[in-house]
């Protein structure tokens, strides 16, 4: 095999750099094509694995990164039109035998969907209204070409997205709206408004400026961290200018192409897998597991969970390519570091049809209910966002003296229990201000005590003050196996910082306030209970099987 850099060429003249990677032999080749900001050099084994599988392998340097010449706008319209141009111009090529598999991991996965699915929904829409519709993705989010620019070669047959991105709407808050404040901070300052990566940046400027978090107004955040990283980010404000998240999950049912969804219950952006997966139009596969961002590359990723994600990768695609998918909906969950895998909720079932035998089922634990979540203190609390509850320190008060959340436990379990699926606050709350974020820490203790994250959701409600409401608190999807004797302990709070930006409970935009007031807080155990998606026919699968039928 041999690799070499090529420029190709984009509709507007720009040439981007690209590895290409071809297996030994002349007989034309499938080809995988990865997109990537983070620089093409660091995919030169993994394009390596793929050539000696029989793909030709191509890592290229997105627009304005690395060795790629012109301006990047993250999550702006060139990414399609430039990933069009370059799925045709790789079924062009002579060892190519016309078949292309796009694929990535957080922003380069990104970089595959938007090129599969808005120049395929543009290709293929006739009416001009759902034509213009399909391609507001080329030109939200910055400068970009038009429609006119995708290319028919420039849909590929088949993608595999990783820990999927979805957009800059979606990466900066979460689905009930409060801020992602600490990571997408980290993520500006290692890659923002530059042409390489300092991934450390946040890292040190934190060590220089231990409060640089609490700065106000969160919008001019980037000026006072410029001074710790030398350089501007004028592109800071504009990351939180942007409301609608789910465009590129909306458009996922126009899709008839095979899809692999490869996420872990401990990613951030977990619940945008599953919901790709789940409302993908083609044969669509979801493998879920007990990982963080960094998947298996993670030193902390449980041993028994390990999975060879290249093999699984090339034999899923061999499949795809192929046609021997079957065209349903298939995923499986890992059960935590147990090393069983489960079948996900929703799969196996027809794309038509609605799921009729769940192997899971909804488990209820009332609040103040002694076989439930037993109320320890905190039914009325202060959210201070001058002292918030911290997203960083598991550590909880030991009485209710000065309360700052509502803390509740469960007696210990008395046979283990499996988590897989979707899980789910309902609280019924009262807050003195008009606005209010409610946060939700699920923590799992074992006998000892130690205290293991198991779910956290936050959401934000609007509304009278002292107006009692009922709210739902999305705890994301599970994936986990809870020993005997494992006790749960709830914490609902008002803030999780400085995972994300502080509510200041003035009404005001948090992006924008200056201003902080606390909040008062009650919760309502009578009317608030836990659900929990508990596995009740235990029917544990392979994955590698399960992915690639």
């Amino acid at each position: 095999m041999n690799t070499r850099t090529v420029y190709v060429p984009t509709p507007d003249g720009t040439a981007l750099a690209t590895d290409v990677c071809l297996p030994d032999g002349t007989c034309p080749v499938p080809a995988v094509l990865i997109r990537t900001p983070y620089g093409r050099g660091a995919h030169r084994a993994e394009l390596r694995g793929w050539a000696a599988h029989g793909f030709a392998a191509l890592a290229q340097d997105v627009r304005g990164r690395h060795g790629s010449p012109g301006e990047w706008h993250p999550y702006g319209g060139h990414e399609t039109v430039d990933g069009a141009a370059t799925v045709a111009w790789t079924r062009a090529q002579e060892w190519s035998n016309g078949e292309v598999v796009a694929a990535g991991a957080s922003y380069a996965a990104y970089c595959a969907l938007v090129t599969a699915l808005t120049a395929l929904t543009a290709r293929d829409t006739a009416c001009d209204a759902a034509r213009d519709a399909a391609c507001d993705a080329v030109r939200d989010a910055g400068p970009g070409s038009g429609p006119d620019d995708l290319s028919c070669d420039g849909v590929p047959d088949a993608v595999i997205a990783a820990v999927p991105a979805l957009g800059l709407a979606d990466t900066a808050r979460e689905p009930g709206g409060p801020e992602r404040l600490w990571a997408r901070a980290g993520w500006w300052a290692a890659h923002g408004d530059r042409r390489d990566s300092d991934p450390d940046a946040l890292a040190r400027a934190l060590a220089d400026d231990p409060r640089l978090l609490e700065h106000l107004p969160v919008a001019r955040l980037a000026e006072r961290l410029a001074e710790g990283l030398g350089r501007e980010l004028p592109s800071w404000p504009g990351l939180w200018a942007g409301r609608g998240r789910g465009r590129l999950v909306a458009l996922g049912p126009t899709a008839r192409l095979p899809l692999l969804a490869v996420g872990g219950t401990r990613d951030p952006f977990a619940d945008d897998t599953v919901a790709l997966w789940r409302g993908w139009g083609g044969p669509s596969r979801l493998l879920l597991g007990p990982w963080g961002h960094r998947l298996t590359a993670d030193p902390s990723a449980p041993a028994r969970a390990r999975v060879n994600l290249g093999a699984l990768y090339v034999r899923w695609a061999r499949a795809a390519l192929a046609g021997q998918l079957e065209p349903t909906r298939h995923g499986v969950i890992a059960l935590g570091d147990s090393g069983r895998w489960h079948r996900a909720p929703g799969a196996a079932i027809t794309l038509d049809a609605t799921p009729s035998d769940r192997p899971e089922t909804d488990c209820r634990w009332s609040f103040g209910s002694p076989t439930g979540l037993r109320l320890l203190h905190g039914a009325e609390f202060s959210a201070d966002p001058d002292r918030p509850v911290r997203s960083d320190d598991l550590a909880v008060p030991a009485d209710g003296d000065r309360a700052d959340r509502c803390l509740l436990l469960s007696p210990p379990l008395p046979r283990p229990l499996d988590l897989a699926g979707a899980a789910v606050a309902r609280i019924n709350v009262t807050a003195d201000t008009p606005s209010a974020d409610w946060a939700v820490r699920l923590t799992a203790l074992d006998p000892s005590g130690h205290a293991d994250p198991l779910a956290f959701g936050i959401v934000r409600r609007t509304g009278p003050p002292g107006e009692a409401a009922d709210v739902t608190v999305p705890l994301g999807t599970l994936g986990r196996r809870l020993p005997a004797g494992t006790r749960l302990r709830a914490e609902i709070a008002g803030h999780h910082f400085p995972a994300h930006a502080r509510n200041p409970h003035t009404g005001e935009d948090p992006v924008t306030a200056t201003r902080l007031a606390p909040s008062r807080r009650t919760v309502n155990p009578r009317g608030s209970a836990l659900h929990l998606p508990v596995v009740a026919r235990r029917r544990y699968v392979e994955p590698a099987p399960e992915i690639c039928r």
